[in-house]
């Protein structure tokens, strides 16, 4: 039975959205109800307004740090995280009447923590918010994100139990998902985000909800799925990023390839985030002036944040290992496993060091994380490559046909890489 089986499939939190814990089909999605895509930037300008009226309102600065958090996510704009912790600073320094800062800005300072990767930090805000406050019941949601991503899975599931406990609701439904889909259990993933969807109180909400739908549709290998969901997320709002990226990705696996590259060259010119994605399939389809341009984008932009402190170890060693040097990757992701132990940090650190030539070594940290996470294509790729590097054919064959079964487009050049060395060794 799935580890959150009993509680969330359960039909005791089910029934709370649906009679009979059936999803009533015929309730009209958000859409359809008359959401705008603007709502998220009108609720920015009216918080905004309110400001400059009361500028002492701390209620009303740690609203809109929020607002600033949601903004970065829907567009991939880390400008808005700087926003955001202008916002909160400001809510907690104004006086509450107890003498301590608003609790709502002291969640938003974990919250951001978060989305800058200071898991560590997160946590740390977010207990000293539920020291306070301990029924302010979004904090518990900042810390099970922050125990996720450090790889402390234990702890997430037992602080989602208890926010689950006290409010099932959107928030703890998609992040119930998540804790899902790291284990590797799709179907359950897929019930809670239908739940989450129908109770979503936001254009924002919505689409993030059906993009993460269209995300686990494409892990799953069903790319027409991917791409009706993020159109889905995009009718109701068009600037979502993520689903602009997962749209061209569900593209590009179904063969629309020019539809693809003008869908990644939209969101790149926007948001940079996802260059070395896009340069991967330009490489793959042979534009390799276009890709070299992606990551020189992409080395520019880490040189930038290193400069500044804030150097991003897994993205820079996971580029390194597919695309520069595999050593320089192995000792930013050293660095990144000291930080947390996540079953990504784990994947990416065995495979920087199966392209350094070290693969029994690399072997142990693809088998922990596939040991933790289960059901990902990629985990499986990279440990069969690991499994033929030690010789090991037998084994090699098994976990590269698993990563073409969970999802046979997971990577243009891995799948492609994948086929080649089954073909090879059949």
């Amino acid at each position: 039975m799935p580890l959150l089986g009993c509680l969330l499939l359960g039909c005791v939190l089910l029934a709370l959205y649906a009679p009979g814990g059936a999803l009533r089909r015929d309730e009209p999605t958000p859409r359809q109800a008359g959401w705008s895509p603007h709502d998220l930037a009108g609720s920015i300008e009216d918080a905004q307004n309110r400001l400059r009226r009361h500028p002492d309102d701390a209620a009303a600065w740690a609203g809109l740090g929020f607002l600033y958090l949601e903004q970065a996510r829907r567009t991939a704009d880390g400008a808005y995280h700087a926003k955001a912790k202008g916002a909160f600073e400001r809510s907690m320094r104004l006086p509450t009447g107890d003498g301590e800062p608003y609790i709502d800005a002291v969640i938003g300072m974990g919250a951001l923590a978060n989305a800058g990767h200071d898991f560590a930090g997160a946590v740390r805000w977010a207990e000293r918010a539920r020291k306070a406050a301990p029924y302010r019941w979004p904090l518990y949601g900042v810390l099970t994100d922050a125990h996720l991503e450090l790889g402390h899975y234990r702890q997430a599931e037992s602080t989602l139990r208890h926010m689950l406990d006290g409010r099932p609701d959107f928030a703890s439904f998609t992040r119930a998902a998540r804790l899902e889909r790291v284990h590797g259990r799709p179907g359950p993933a897929r019930e809670l985000l239908h739940r989450a969807c129908a109770i979503a109180g936001d254009p924002a909400e919505y689409a993030f909800c059906q993009g993460q739908l269209g995300d686990l549709a494409w892990e799953t290998g069903d790319p027409r799925s991917a791409l009706a969901a993020y159109a889905e997320a995009l009718a109701t709002d068009p600037g979502h990023v993520p689903s602009q990226v997962g749209k061209a990705r569900a593209q590009a696996a179904l063969g629309h390839v020019d539809q693809a590259r003008r869908g990644y060259a939209a969101v790149v010119a926007r948001a940079p985030s996802f260059v070395v994605e896009y340069g991967e399939l330009l490489e793959h389809l042979g534009d390799r002036a276009g890709a070299r341009r992606q990551y020189a984008v992409f080395t520019a932009q880490h040189k930038l944040l290193a400069a500044a402190g804030k150097t991003d170890h897994l993205a820079m060693g996971t580029y390194e290992a597919d695309h520069g040097d595999p050593d320089t990757a192995v000792r930013h992701l050293r660095a990144e496993w000291k930080r947390r132990r996540s079953i990504e940090v784990a994947d990416a650190l065995g495979w920087a060091l199966h392209r350094a030539g070290r693969h029994a070594e690399a072997a142990t940290y693809a088998a922990r994380a596939e040991r933790l996470g289960g059901h990902h294509a990629l985990f499986a790729y990279h440990r069969g490559e690991i499994e033929q590097a030690l010789g090991h054919t037998t084994s090699a064959r098994a976990h590269l046909t698993r990563a073409l079964s969970i999802n046979p487009h997971f990577s243009p050049a891995g799948a492609a890489r994948a086929r080649k060395l089954l073909a090879a060794t059949a």
